[in-house]
């Protein structure tokens, strides 16, 4: 048994005393076989209702039955494409079923009130003159065994969709049990590194605060002695001054003065090397976000060369059809041409017919004209003359009626070259106009070509100058870690003077302090001696000037503001060369 349609129609219901009324039933159409003990086939249709249980209409139809409804009902068909045919009416009537006026409607018609005993299911078609009943078959319907039979299917049916749907209600159970396990584990493991990663942060943020607090203690016990020195030094220059003159006490006032004249001055350089170095911060951040916008240019102008290219391959394929064409239009041009030449030779030689015509006219004439002059000489014998006349104006007629031959046939042969010069000229046109757009097609390649170039131009650059800003900074943070392996090598010697405690960047800086210098120095030649940035380069590895503050200079994270206005040592070992700094 095949099952080859089976779908819920809209059916309009026909009974007895009663009104129309439209309900949906379901029609199932299945082909059914038989081998005992012929071997043949029988179309079995069943209409039922999935509301009701009990509404049950079927009919089988068998080769024979079928034989009979085709001389019944007048079809033009046989029993093997009867089937498919019928399942096409029913998918227009179900197609249309929506329809506020449909083409195709299902009758079931009922002679009893209650819809009970026999039925006829139709197919009608209505146009504007009548309904059309295409197909109309006798249903019965179903006895009490037949709707037993009909639940028992149903039900089994029903059975075996509870199952499948009670094993698909398990693996989805289970599926998602699983995934809940799964989600919550991986919930778990997430929570406990994010417990990790809290305490690490703590630990972390707690040790970086002990020592800044470290460190600040220490920044605020050498200045005491530093402060306290100071203190010692100008005790013993006042003592010794007031010993030894008066003059010496004004001239320690006005080197007091200077004195504090180049700290404020020595002050100003450290808050302006302290804003040199945010503007350094600054610019460093900025040139970040350059570069990451660059590389977002980068991905665009990637993008944009990519539908460049694929807009170039069309244009190309575009140019090709054009030649194509271009090469088709000159073959047929050259075909016009040669066909023009066959015409004119053609008309040339009509012409020369012509012209020996006319000539064998004027002559014929001539002759006329000499018989003419005979017949008024020779009067005598006009009888003769008449039936020689006669003889000579039928031929002038014949050679008239070739004439008027030939004229129309020159006629229509210049018509038709008037007609292949008009094709000729609207050829050319064509051709014109092709040539206009193979020209502005091969300049907005020449366009796209340029767009392309400067595209890939600018391409070229932003990876130099991505190129120039990644070597830079590896060149710097290089820099910086030589200087924190340094920092973990001192020298017995270095560690005699007060040195300051690394930052974070692992740089180091030392204060010297200032010793008592003679009464007699030039203290013009003292403030000269107090540079405030001077080996800043030789300890970096670099030159002064690149920590001059520039428009166009890339900021340097991590050196600390002290490195920046106070004088460092100036080392023995030379500094590291450098591929894009000169020394």
């Amino acid at each position: 048994m095949e099952e080859m349609f089976s779908k819920v129609l809209q059916v309009h219901v026909r009974c007895r005393d009663c009104e129309d009324r439209k309900a949906n039933v379901r029609v199932t159409i299945t082909l059914q076989f038989t081998t005992s003990p012929v071997h043949k086939r029988d179309l079995l249709l069943r209409l039922t209702d999935d509301v009701d249980p009990y509404f049950l209409f079927s009919l089988s139809i068998s080769e024979e039955d079928f034989q009979s409804l085709k001389v019944q009902q007048g079809l033009l068909i046989d029993f093997t494409s009867f089937p498919q045919k019928f399942i096409d009416l029913l998918n227009m009537c179900y197609s249309e079923q929506e329809s506020d006026s449909p083409r195709f409607l299902l009758h079931l018609s009922c002679q009893s009130a209650a819809l009970e005993g026999p039925a006829s299911f139709s197919v009608v078609e209505t146009n504007a003159f009548k309904h059309l009943n295409h197909l109309c078959l006798r249903l019965t319907q179903g006895s009490d065994k037949e709707v037993k039979d009909y639940l028992a299917v149903c039900l089994s049916s029903l059975k075996a969709e509870k199952q499948a749907l009670d094993v698909k209600l398990k693996k989805t159970e289970e599926d998602l049990s699983r995934q809940l396990s799964y989600a919550q584990q991986t919930l778990s493991e997430k929570t406990k590194e994010l417990d990790k990663l809290r305490s690490e942060w703590t630990n972390q943020s707690s040790s970086l605060s002990s020592r800044h607090s470290q460190e600040l203690q220490l920044e605020r016990e050498k200045a005491v002695e530093v402060q306290s020195r100071f203190q010692q030094q100008s005790e013993q220059l006042r003592q010794e001054l007031e010993k030894t003159h008066q003059k010496g006490s004004q001239q320690l006032h006005g080197r007091l003065t200077e004195l504090e004249a180049s700290c404020r001055e020595l002050t100003e350089k450290k808050y302006k090397n302290e804003a040199a170095n945010r503007d350094l911060k600054i610019k460093l951040v900025g040139a970040e976000e350059e570069c990451q916008r660059l590389k977002q240019q980068v991905l665009s102008l990637r993008r944009e060369n990519s539908s460049l290219d694929t807009e170039v391959h069309e244009k190309e394929r575009s140019l090709s059809q054009l030649q194509m064409r271009v090469a088709v239009l000159e073959q047929e041009v050259k075909d016009k041409d040669q066909l023009m030449r066959r015409t004119k030779e053609v008309l040339e030689a009509t012409q020369q017919q012509k012209e020996s015509v006319e000539e064998n006219a004027e002559s014929k004439e001539v002759q006329v004209k000499k018989l003419e002059a005979t017949v008024k000489s020779l009067s005598e014998e006009l009888i003769k003359a008449n039936g020689i006349i006669k003889k000579l104006q039928g031929e002038v007629r014949g050679l008239v009626g070739k004439i008027k031959v030939k004229n129309t046939v020159t006629v229509s042969q210049e018509k038709i070259l008037q007609d292949t010069s008009e094709k000729l000229q609207s050829v050319e046109k064509d051709l014109e106009s092709t040539q206009q757009q193979l020209g502005t097609k091969e300049e907005q390649v020449c366009r796209l070509k340029e767009q392309l170039e400067a595209t890939v131009q600018k391409l070229n650059e932003s990876r130099e100058v991505l190129k120039t800003n990644e070597n830079v900074i590896n060149w710097l943070n290089k820099q910086l870690n030589e200087k924190q392996l340094n920092r973990k090598v001192q020298t017995p010697e270095s560690a005699e003077n007060p040195s300051v405690l690394p930052s974070t960047t692992g740089l180091r800086a030392q204060f010297y302090p200032q010793t008592s210098r003679p009464a007699d120095v030039n203290p013009a030649g003292q403030r000269a001696g107090q540079p405030a940035s001077r080996h800043i380069g030789d300890s970096a590895g670099l030159d002064s000037k690149y920590f001059e503050r520039r428009d166009d200079s890339i900021p340097i994270y991590g050196l600390p503001s002290s490195l920046l206005h106070r004088e460092l040592p100036q080392r023995s070992k030379t500094p590291v060369a450098s591929a894009y700094f000169s020394a």
